[in-house]
């Protein structure tokens, strides 16, 4: 008897241990990738401090990915929405509802930065759902100096 406690108290332990170090969070939270390198992510307690994100001519060709994790549930009506300094909505891209949890929404960088014409250059970047229909803050943008020559 006393050594199946044991087994099954190393046991307990050892799953602490793995799942105390894995790269899933848990709980709700965010990512935003730019061509698939991790550029800001929060989570927990953190969620709420936006942070900044450099956008400038020399990504004007890439591809801004968001990854929101709901506590492992599906996000539905899914929406991305950019909104100038005066909290205008800009732009908003819609994604259509999926069966996993964890679905990337994608946006291009050159869509933001074509908005910095006669709007300045601060975003933000917010996103909302059914689950979230308020919507959440994600990160405020800083659009470089506008260049009249496009790549």
């Amino acid at each position: 008897m006393k050594s199946i406690i044991s087994n099954t108290m190393l046991l307990v332990a050892l799953c602490a241990t793995l799942f105390s170090f894995s790269d899933r969070k848990g709980g709700e939270g965010f990512e935003i990738y730019i061509n698939g390198k991790l550029v800001l992510q929060q989570y927990g307690t953190h969620i709420n401090d936006a942070g900044s994100l450099q956008l400038d001519q020399q990504l004007y060709n890439d591809q801004i990915t968001i990854k929101y994790y709901h506590c492992g549930r599906v996000g539905k009506n899914r929406v991305v929405t950019i909104k100038d300094g005066q909290n205008k909505v800009m732009k908003e891209w819609r994604y259509a509802d999926e069966a996993t949890p964890l679905s990337a929404m994608a946006c291009n960088v050159k869509d933001i930065l074509n908005l910095r014409k006669g709007n300045g250059n601060i975003f933000k970047l917010y996103y909302s759902c059914s689950e979230l229909p308020n919507g959440r803050l994600l990160t405020s943008i800083v659009a470089g100096t506008e260049n009249t020559s496009k790549p």
